[in-house]
């Protein structure tokens, strides 16, 4: 009876162990369904959505399960928002901030939940809680959009000189410094020595800066300078960091009369190749669009959860350039893309990135 107890005993404990063998098979499945919250800056501008849409594919694809937020604009917005992914307990953050330098005491929560920041294409400010940075290579944004202006204008062949006005991005931005960095970099020469002159005389970026990216506020401050300083004077060119401040812009030079055969547009620039300013180009309106590629940084900010989620190190190829004021943060950088009316054709509608039909 004795040895007939034993034995029952035995396999008791044996179906037992079993079983917490399988319970480790499920956690493996946990693993698999952790989950990410992604905190954009808003819908107002559709590449935060193309942004927000390729990430939570390309994460849901590999088994994660995703928090996608968008906070209009709004700072408070953005905070509560990642504060309820903390207290929801999500395993990684990535965050493409509002304002940059808004977010310090937030990331300290992450801080202590041990939840690991990934900044996005904007530069998070003043935390040493942030991990890495995906984005593109900032200051060759700028650098393409002086360059073409260098090119179309035959700067370098000597010509000139031209007048044109300098349009900045959002001060609470800091991408939008290297954008002007790199843009000034090529156009300042040019300031220094007469062949391009801002009437203005408004060549900060303080001066030109646009809150928020927008393209109202743009609008209105071009409507300012063409009525104070244009009047029976040509606008050659338009330096636009961003499509919807040349859409602002254009509007302004639509109103007083450019876009006719007498009287063409100036050359205008800008990026993001959102649809409405691809189409412009087209229409001959905006000239030229920087495109960064969403599917790709999507991608980058994917691998860098997976790697961080797996324990190993993320792909990065800067560890100099980004400094948040705290520390310099590990950073991928993707290649940006000038795009015109001669080569959209080849890299918006061949790669797949717009069809025929979106752009008709």
């Amino acid at each position: 009876m004795k040895k007939f107890i034993w034995l029952v005993t035995f396999l008791v404990i044996s179906v037992a162990l079993v079983g917490c063998g399988n319970g480790s098979s499920g956690s493996e499945e946990g693993e698999a369904t952790r989950t990410v919250g992604i905190a954009m800056p808003t819908k107002s501008s559709e590449r935060w959505v193309f942004d927000g849409e390729n990430m939570v594919k390309e994460l849901e694809k590999m088994g994660y399960k995703t928090d996608l937020q968008y906070a209009e604009d709004v700072v408070e917005n953005q905070v509560s928002q990642i504060e309820n992914m903390i207290t929801k307990g999500v395993d990684v953050l990535v965050i493409a901030s509002i304002d940059g330098e808004a977010l310090t005491e937030v990331l300290e929560k992450a801080k202590s939940q041990d939840i690991p920041v990934i900044s996005y294409d904007r530069l998070i400010m003043n935390s040493d809680h942030v991990s890495y940075y995906a984005t593109f290579d900032n200051f060759q944004v700028g650098v393409l959009q002086g360059k073409y202006i260098e090119e179309k204008l035959g700067l370098a062949d000597g010509e000139g000189p031209f007048n044109i006005e300098l349009f900045a991005g959002s001060p609470d931005d800091n991408n939008a410094y290297f954008f002007w960095d790199g843009a000034m970099s090529i156009l300042e020469p040019y300031i220094d020595n007469g062949k391009l002159v801002v009437k203005s005389g408004q060549t900060s970026f303080e001066q030109g800066a646009t809150l928020r990216w927008d393209g109202a506020k743009a609008q209105e401050r071009m409507d300012n300078l063409l009525s104070a300083h244009y009047s029976g004077e040509k606008i050659d060119v338009v330096y636009s960091p961003f499509d919807g401040i040349s859409r602002g812009v254009i509007s302004s030079l639509k109103a007083v009369g450019y876009g006719t055969d007498d009287n063409p547009m100036p050359i205008v620039t800008g990026q993001d190749a959102e649809l409405a300013s691809v189409k412009s180009i087209i229409a001959g309106e905006q000239t030229q669009t920087i495109f960064k590629d969403t599917r790709e940084l999507a991608k980058s900010a994917v691998n860098m959860v997976e790697a961080i989620l797996s324990g190993e190190e993320p792909e990065i190829n800067d560890t100099e350039t980004y400094d948040n004021g705290v520390k310099v943060v590990p950073s991928n950088l993707l290649e940006p893309i000038s795009i015109d009316l001669d080569n959209y054709q080849e890299e918006l509608i061949d790669t797949g990135y717009y069809t025929e039909e979106e752009l008709n």
